[in-house]
């Protein structure tokens, strides 16, 4: 049983980064053929995926956010973590980590983390 948990500030100022961690549990991140990413959730809106680092190594971000965003993964911690710099109020969300095979479905999810940006 895989398991995904989100960490970091629920509270973010303007212009300061958002820093959240997910730790995994049950499974490891250097697993062959997973991506580890990052969704988000703003008030009254859908998800929006964010981001992911494929088991290699590899990152991919969506065009909207990649020049302020940065996911990296601590694998001695079986971590993975999210960097949104330069935030703003359009930031607020609960924040998501999930798991997606290659070819496959979301299948393990963070319960996710609000975080507001606000002064």
């Amino acid at each position: 049983q895989v398991q995904l948990q989100e960490s970091g500030p629920g509270l973010v100022k303007p212009s300061q980064t958002l820093s959240l961690t997910c730790t995994v549990s049950g499974g490891s991140i250097t697993t062959n053929y997973y991506f580890w990413n990052w969704i988000r959730q703003p008030p009254g809106k859908g998800l929006e995926w964010i981001g992911s680092i494929y088991y290699t190594g590899n990152t991919y971000y969506t065009p909207s956010l990649k020049s302020r965003t940065s996911i990296s993964a601590d694998t001695s911690n079986n971590q993975f973590t999210l960097q949104l710099s330069s935030v703003t109020p359009e930031d607020t969300a609960v924040y998501y980590c999930a798991r997606k095979g290659s070819g496959s479905l979301y299948d393990y999810w963070g319960q996710g983390t609000p975080v507001t940006v606000s002064s």
